[in-house]
């Protein structure tokens, strides 16, 4: 009986011993799990050792690569806060020049006056178009230059004089402090008129709302921001799609920029840094956008 029992003690001990070493081993590879998940990943290393805030707003096209980025670097890294908010480019030439966010996006260059009076320096990171949009179910589906200017100039005001339906067509724009405006009338319009009846959205969500809700709506919007909500006649014939916006076919395009009051401090170049990166790049294809190359 003695020798059972020590044989049933001997027994007991090793399966305590297997447990233990068992824990330890998940343990070790639960430890090594986390260690791997919370990492910070190779191309934000940039911003390892840094914290703080950083501020930016202006264009709204900027708004989705500016969120896609912030929430990567955020992620990894969460001492950073970035927020980021739109109003335009007028605005985003503003507010940075006068010191009220880090860094102010326009889809336009800067004129000469905003670098002159604040000190900006600019940071072009994509190539974007801008296009006429309507909604779906509109069976237009190519628009001249000309039929665009005489449209939004109110001389054209009949879906049918296009061939569509006999049906008004209820126009909407931009703000004048708008990017997307700006080049769409310059390079679209060719600088004519824009009827002062015209509905005038805040942002290229707004705008892509309300022709997205009317089936009469004639609107425009960046390239980047086409979904199954909206049509983009083509124009003149060539389609409007962003590697169009690249290799030249289609005209109405412009760059999109960051900029900041002088050269940007730690944080914010890093930020600057990261948008223009590898990483950056695929962030703005995922976008809809096409990333500048090196030195441009």
């Amino acid at each position: 009986m003695i020798r059972a029992n020590v044989s049933v003690v001997s027994v007991c001990l090793l399966l305590a011993m297997a447990l233990v070493f068992t824990g330890c081993s998940n343990d070790s590879s639960t430890e090594e799990n986390h260690a791997q998940k919370t990492t910070p990943p190779a191309q934000t290393d940039a911003f390892t050792g840094l914290t703080g805030n950083i501020d930016i707003a202006g264009g709204t096209a900027h708004i989705p690569v500016m969120e896609k980025a912030a929430r990567v670097i955020m992620l990894a890294h969460p001492k950073i806060t970035i927020t980021v908010a739109g109003g335009g480019s007028g605005v985003g030439a503003k507010k940075v020049g006068e010191g009220l966010v880090d860094i102010g996006n326009t889809g336009r260059s800067l004129s000469e006056d905003e670098i002159k009076n604040f000190g900006l320096v600019t940071h072009p990171f994509a190539v974007d178009g801008v296009c006429a949009v309507v909604h779906p179910d509109n069976p237009v589906s190519d628009l001249t230059q000309e039929q665009l200017r005489k449209t939004f100039a109110g001389e054209i005001t009949n879906w049918a004089e296009l061939g569509g339906p006999d049906h008004p067509i209820h126009l909407f724009t931009r703000d004048e402090a708008s990017g997307t405006r700006k080049v769409f009338w310059k390079k679209a319009l060719s600088k004519g008129e824009v009827a002062p009846e015209a509905n005038v959205v805040a942002s290229n969500g707004a705008m892509k709302t309300a022709v997205a809700g009317d089936p009469n709506a004639l609107g425009y919007v960046s390239v980047g921001h086409l979904d199954s909500r909206i049509k983009a006649p083509r124009l003149d014939g060539v389609e409007v799609t962003q590697d169009n916006a690249a290799n030249g076919q289609y005209p109405v395009t412009r760059k999109l920029y960051m900029n900041t009051k002088g050269q940007p401090d730690a944080l914010t170049g890093a930020f600057i840094n990261f948008v223009k990166s590898a990483t950056g790049a695929e962030i703005i294809e995922a976008s809809g956008y096409i990333p500048l190359g090196a030195g441009q």
